[in-house]
C-alpha cells in the first residue's frame, strides 16, 4: 500500500474520491442523459407526456437542492474498469472501490441493496459476495485508470435477457429478440430507456457487452456502419411501440440504442439486452498515475 504523503495512502485517496463520485451520480444525471431528456420532452405533444417529463426535471432539481438521491433505488454499484498495466496502485484498487461503496452508503446515502442469495439477508452495507460488481479490462502500456460507475437499479435491470440463437436466425432473429424483450418488459424499466445490445458468441460475452453499451455516451454510434444502421433501426422500432415517458404512452420510448459486438463462433449468435431507465445514473472518471482525476460525464464538478 503506497503512501501519497505522510497521512493519506493511495487506497484512501481512491476510496474518498470514488465514494464522493458515487454520491454525485446518485443525485445528478450525466450531461448527455439530461440533454437527451430535454430533447425528448420537446418532441412530445400529448399533455400527459409533457407533465411526466416536467416531473422528471423537477425531481432532478430537488435532488440537487436537497442533496438527496434522485431515486430511492440507488441500485447495486457496478464498476467497469480500464486499468493500465502500469497504473501504480492496481493492487489496491479492488479493496479501495469496495470501501468507496461503503463510504457512499453512509454519506450519500445509498439504499441498502445487497441481499446475500440463499441466506436471504440484507448486509446493510451495499457490500456482499460479489458486490459491488467489478469488471476488469487491463490496458497494456498505460498508467491511467478509467472507471465507469453505474447504479444498477431493480427496474432497469429487470428486462435484462440473454440467449444464443441458431445462425440461421440471422440479424432478423436479433431484431425479434430485442423487440420481444422491449414489448414484454420495457414498460417496467421506467422509460424512456437507454437500450444496450450485445452480439457475440455466448450468453455471458453478449451480456457483458450489452451492459458496456450502456456506458457509452448517448448519441455515440457503433464504429461498424452496419451495426450503427441497426442501432437506428432498433431505435425506430422500439419507439413505434409507443411506451412514452414512464410507460404512459408517447412518441418516444428510448433515449437511444447502443450495440456492442465481437466476432462470434460460426455456429452461434449470442445476443443480450440490458436497459437503463430515464434516470440513467452512471459516471466516467479518469485517474492519472498521481491520482489526479478528470470527470468527463458531469461538467463543472469538483469532488
Amino acid at each position: 500500500m503506497e503512501t501519497l504523503n505522510n497521512e493519506v495512502t493511495a487506497q484512501q485517496k481512491i476510496t474518498e474520491t470514488v465514494g464522493k463520485f458515487i454520491g454525485l451520480i446518485g443525485k445528478r444525471l450525466p450531461d448527455d442523459v439530461g440533454k437527451r431528456l430535454v430533447e425528448l420532452e420537446k418532441e412530445e405533444v400529448a399533455p400527459l407526456s409533457k407533465v411526466v417529463y416536467q416531473s422528471m426535471m423537477d425531481n432532478q432539481d430537488k435532488a440537487m437542492k436537497l442533496n438527496r438521491p434522485s431515486c430511492q433505488d440507488t441500485g447495486v454499484i457496478q464498476f467497469f474498469i480500464k486499468c493500465g498495466a502500469n497504473f501504480p496502485f492496481i493492487g489496491d484498487l479492488e479493496e479501495a472501490l469496495t470501501e468507496s461503496v461503503l463510504e457512499a452508503t453512509k454519506n450519500a446515502p445509498l439504499r441498502h441493496n445487497s441481499v446475500e442469495t440463499f441466506d436471504e439477508y440484507n448486509t446493510g452495507k451495499n457490500i456482499g459476495k460479489g458486490t459491488p460488481s467489478i469488471f476488469w479490462d487491463i490496458v497494456p502500456n498505460s498508467d491511467k485508470l478509467e472507471l465507469d460507475v453505474y447504479m444498477a437499479g431493480g427496474g432497469c435491470t429487470l428486462p435484462g435477457k440473454s440467449m444464443v440463437l441458431m445462425p440461421s436466425a440471422g440479424y432478423e432473429g436479433i431484431t425479434k429478440f430485442v423487440l420481444d424483450v422491449m414489448t414484454e418488459y420495457g414498460i417496467n424499466a421506467c422509460p424512456p430507456l437507454l437500450v444496450g445490445v450485445g452480439v457475440a458468441t455466448s450468453v455471458e460475452t453478449a451480456a457483458v457487452l450489452s451492459k458496456k453499451a450502456l456506458m457509452r455516451p448517448i448519441g455515440s454510434h457503433n464504429p461498424n456502419e452496419r451495426a450503427a444502421s441497426m442501432e437506428k433501426l432498433l431505435e425506430d422500432g422500439i419507439n413505434s411501440i409507443g411506451l412514452g415517458p414512464q410507460g404512459l404512452s408517447g412518441k418516444k420510448s428510448v433515449m437511444g440504442v447502443h450495440i456492442e459486438n465481437t466476432a462470434r463462433h460460426p455456429s452461434t449468435i449470442g445476443v443480450a439486452v440490458n436497459t437503463g431507465c430515464w434516470s440513467h445514473r452512471r459516471g466516467h472518471i479518469i485517474f492519472d498515475k498521481n491520482l489526479n482525476y478528470e470527470i468527463t460525464s458531469h461538467t463543472g464538478v469538483s469532488l
